[in-house]
């Protein structure tokens, strides 16, 4: 699970691996109409930032994230992630497999 740091009542530093990423990826299969939106956004915006880099809440698509981390973390005025490339490509190959069943839900909303 992700590790979140509170650095003080306004600020955290949100730390993940390549597991959190499977997590991710593992919920999104199993409520893939839930997460529709997040999975077709994380598949289609990424190339954008080579892959290695994404802001879940530039496209309102950080429910998964959210979910994830349990926490929301907008609570905070300021936070940061710190991930590996691995996190980033695990999660991009991870939509990529459930991008065409989410795109049909998508179409239907």
């Amino acid at each position: 699970m992700a590790n979140v740091e509170i650095i003080d009542e306004k600020t955290i530093k949100i730390f993940v691996s390549i597991d959190d990423a499977i997590s991710m990826v593992q919920e999104a299969a199993t409520n893939i109409e839930e997460y529709a939106h997040d999975i077709v956004t994380i598949f289609e915006k990424m190339p954008v930032f080579q892959y290695t880099y994404f802001c879940f809440y530039a496209y309102d698509s950080a429910k998964l994230f959210e979910k994830m981390l349990g926490m929301d973390p907008k609570q905070y005025f300021s936070f940061s992630m710190d991930a590996p490339d691995s996190f980033f490509y695990s999660l991009y190959g991870g939509m990529a497999g459930l991008y065409s069943e989410a795109k049909k839900y998508e179409a239907a909303a």
